[in-house]
């Protein structure tokens, strides 16, 4: 049974799932496809062209769907497309893509974007990401699972997140951020392993242990990059997945990544 309030409006052309719940005043316009079990708060607005996955919460005066904020877009058809069991917060806004960029703004399950987080364009956003309160991503950035982004912190358009990284509040980056890395200031900085987030995500020892060696040799060395990564690609620790991962996420940057 779907529940929608006598004071939203809810396009003919959206689909409801079971138990969904609209609130008061909330508008749900044209090719909006939300799932069984999400509920929609007061005053929330939902555009268009969205699909939003099982069990999430979408909090009061949040806007999904809206138009990207980019000037190159002539009203193409383009998508946000949001996961299961997420939990949106009041004034958070999440902007559809553009033909330029893939035409897909996504966002994956189990996350948390606090108040007034926003998305862009063409974002693509994990599983159980969390984004504290007003942080804000430009166009195009890639946020990979369980990585923390802090409170008022900016990420400029094309950056990459990596995985269990852990970007401090009031930072900013217009460059990659490795996985597994606490980075935090105005033009962020690495500070070592978000050792305590992957206790917390039950990483062994031996493979925190493993991580360590290889941000000692990337980051710290006074060698060329390439240098520097050809020779943890050479080492034992190479062969822990995590650790590769952190290599190659080094390798293929575009934008580079911070060191010393």
């Amino acid at each position: 049974m779907v529940d929608v309030h006598p004071t939203a409006i809810v396009d003919k052309k959206a689909e409801l799932g079971e138990d969904v719940i609209v609130g008061p005043y909330s508008i749900v316009g044209p090719n909006v496809f939300v799932d069984k079990g999400t509920t929609i708060d007061a005053h929330v607005v939902i555009h268009s062209h969205t699909k939003i996955g099982k069990g999430c919460h979408i909090y009061s005066f949040a806007s999904i769907g809206g138009p990207p904020q980019d000037l190159k877009y002539k009203g193409e058809e383009t998508w946000v497309e949001i996961g299961d069991n997420n939990i949106i917060r009041e004034y958070v806004t999440v902007n559809r893509g553009t033909a330029g960029g893939g035409g897909v703004t996504k966002i994956g399950n189990h996350n948390l974007l606090m108040a007034y987080v926003h998305v862009a364009h063409d974002c693509q956003i994990g599983n159980r990401v969390i984004m504290a309160n007003a942080a804000t991503l430009g166009g195009h950035v890639v946020i990979e699972d369980c990585a923390v982004i802090g409170g008022l912190t900016a990420i400029h358009q094309f950056v990459k997140i990596g995985a269990y990284a852990i970007l401090g509040g009031d930072s900013s980056t217009v460059k990659d951020i490795p996985p597994y890395v606490t980075a935090w200031g105005a033009r962020a900085r690495l500070y070592g392993l978000n050792v305590i987030g992957l206790k917390r995500h039950g990483f062994s020892p031996e493979v925190i242990s493993a991580l360590k060696k290889a941000y000692k040799i990337i980051i710290y060395s006074k060698k060329p990059l390439k240098e520097a990564l050809a020779e943890v690609k050479a080492n034992a620790i190479f062969a822990v997945p995590q650790v590769s991962h952190f290599v190659e996420f080094i390798e293929h940057s575009q934008r580079g990544v911070p060191r010393r």
